[in-house]
């Protein structure tokens, strides 16, 4: 029988890769609508973004979701995570100011099972 170490360390791979696969779905989707994939998983000081796509307007920092209900994947992206969230773009923005655009949003892509529900302009880099 496995220690509990184990079992979190197990548990832990498993998020892992349920996250890289949600995160490939939901770049797959955003390419199907015109955007480019500029990174993933992109590591800054401030913390990790799942996703920067754009097209030639649009600049959008994605942050993805995977739950088994709805409800704890809208939960799940509090304002402490938004704040970390608008951080980490400023970074990138700041080290990328060729992938600047007309337009920047904060989409956040939830997916349920097979489905996938974008909140588009989920938050503003202002909110509180």
């Amino acid at each position: 029988m496995r220690n509990e170490s184990e079992r979190r360390a197990a548990a832990r791979r498993r998020a892992e890769h349920r996250g890289r696969d949600a995160e490939r779905r939901v770049a797959g989707w955003y390419a199907a609508q015109g955007f480019v994939v500029l990174a993933q998983r992109l590591r800054t000081a401030a913390g990790e973004l799942d996703l920067v796509v754009a097209d030639r307007t649009t600049l959008v920092f994605v942050e993805v979701k995977a739950r088994n209900a709805l409800r704890s994947a809208i939960e799940s992206v509090a304002p402490r995570q938004r704040r970390r969230l608008v951080a980490a773009a400023a970074i990138v923005l700041a080290g990328q100011p060729d992938w600047g655009r007309a337009e920047t949003r904060f989409d956040v892509v939830l997916l349920v099972g097979d489905d996938v529900h974008a909140i588009r302009d989920a938050f503003r880099a202002d909110d509180p």
